[in-house]
């Protein structure tokens, strides 16, 4: 079972409204807090990732404000002490890397959700108390592309690290973008837009906004751009005011009452830190190395599940060049088809593994591989099954030689077309030789001696 941050409530989805509430979430007289050891592990785990800097005591404040959706009146959140500060991240940009440095990283509860209608608006407390860990960047980005890789890099850690599935789709993974237009020296007014929920929304936003910001300030209106937070309305492709934004001090923060300040062990720290995985960044420079290009490192990197895939394909022993192309190709092309997740196809690491050590060996082509793995993937059969009924490649120069010297005698138009300068009857030739071995003769030799007995 997994519990939200500071009570027993369950933190699962669920499109069923008001069903993982606790009284303490609710905000209900008489309850305490109480701290989820497991979300202050996933907070460290994340922010030594970030290369933060890592507080000794863990220390809980109240940041006070009255909306529908905090039942409490307060959220408890961090804000004199968070979890990691100055830090930093590289993050794969355009064939190269990018340091997007982090201001902080603090632990704190969601609110609950609001949904609103013509007339009235409904609350789903399910959300309420679902552990928050929000990511504060330093004003590093100039430009929208550095944004989404900076955001889809960060999903993707998360994903690969299990801290979560980062579903935008489910409110799991959410982008407040800031704004603000400087004149090369010092930055303008920040404007923040809340809760942009996809990709190409937050590339939308970001394209308005600017926009939007800059005719006021052609026009001379630049003191019209005040500190405010804005909402994007997808019917009207605008970003509309929802309210001014409050300073730091009109939060009324104070230190939560309710939870005792926490040493964190160093020991626990160092624990965390070692129990770090590859992460993705680690992967491409590694995969750079086996000569693999930018697209293909893309696609095995995009996630975990592919990823540890290849690796187990390379670890057997299989070609490194070889393995890319078979993943990228014919099986990524099943996956898109049947949406189906690489962990659950009959394909395995070892079956791709012996298919190209048979290859290399010479019993099988390139052909016959293409159908067995297509026969494990659509029908479910056996690698093994498949290569007992296959026969091998034939190799025996003086059996093909044979057949080749049947098929010149009985296609004596076919030679004397070739001869007058259409070549591309070439194949004609291959593919008598072929039907005739059902696919076994070995292709690169059956080419070889069709051109000697043609070009005599």
């Amino acid at each position: 079972m997994v519990y939200v941050v500071f009570s027993t409530a369950q933190n699962t989805y669920t499109k069923h409204a008001n069903t993982h509430v606790s009284s303490l979430d609710l905000g209900l007289p008489g309850t305490l807090p109480n701290v989820n050891l497991e979300c202050v592990r996933k907070s460290i785990f994340v922010a030594s990732i970030l290369n933060c800097e890592i507080p000794s005591t863990l220390l809980f404040d109240r940041k006070n404000y009255y909306y529908p959706d905090l039942p409490k009146g307060y959220q408890i959140t961090q804000s004199h002490a968070p979890i990691g500060v100055n830090g930093h991240i590289e993050v794969p940009f355009k064939g190269s890397t990018l340091e997007v440095k982090i201001h902080d990283i603090h632990l704190e509860e969601d609110s609950a959700r609001l949904e609103h209608f013509i007339d009235e608006s409904y609350i789903d407390y399910n959300r309420a108390g679902v552990p928050l860990l929000e990511l504060v960047t330093e004003p590093v980005f100039h430009d929208k592309k550095e944004v989404l890789a900076f955001l889809e890099y960060i999903r993707r850690v998360y994903q690969y690290t299990d801290i979560s599935d980062a579903d935008m789709k489910r409110g799991q993974i959410r982008c407040d973008v800031n704004i603000s237009l400087g004149d090369g020296k010092t930055l303008g007014t920040k404007v923040e837009i809340k809760n942009v929920n996809s990709f190409s929304n937050i590339e939308k936003v970001i394209d308005i906004e600017i926009e939007r910001q800059r005719k006021l300030i052609e026009k001379g209106q630049q003191e019209e751009i005040i500190q405010e937070t804005r909402r994007f309305d997808e019917k009207t492709n605008s970003t509309i005011r929802m309210r001014s934004k409050v300073d730091a001090i009109d939060y009324k923060y104070f230190v939560e009452p309710n939870i005792p300040k926490i040493k964190i062990s160093p020991e626990w720290v160092k624990e965390i830190k070692e129990s770090i995985p590859e992460l993705p960044i680690d992967k491409i420079k590694r995969y750079q190395k086996f000569g693999l290009t930018e697209e293909e490192i893309a696609i095995l990197t995009k996630e975990r599940a592919i990823a540890e895939y290849y690796d187990s394909c390379v670890s057997l022993g299989c070609d490194a060049k070889q393995a890319s192309n078979w993943i990228c190709g014919q099986i990524l092309s099943y996956l898109n088809k049947t949406n189906e997740s690489i962990t659950n196809i009959p394909f395995t690491p070892n079956d791709l593994c012996t298919i190209l050590s048979k290859i290399k060996e010479g019993s099988i082509s390139n052909k016959q591989a293409k159908e067995m793995a297509s026969s494990i993937l659509e029908e479910g059969k056996k690698l093994e099954d498949l290569m007992n009924q296959e026969s091998t490649q034939m190799n025996d120069e003086s059996k093909i030689e044979e057949l080749v010297k049947t098929v010149i005698e009985n296609s004596p138009k076919e030679v004397e077309a070739y001869k007058n300068g259409r070549t591309n009857l070439f194949n004609y030739f291959v593919g008598y030789v072929m039907k005739e071995t059902k696919g076994t003769a070995n292709p690169v030799l059956t080419k070889e001696i069709i051109s000697k007995y043609l070009d005599k």
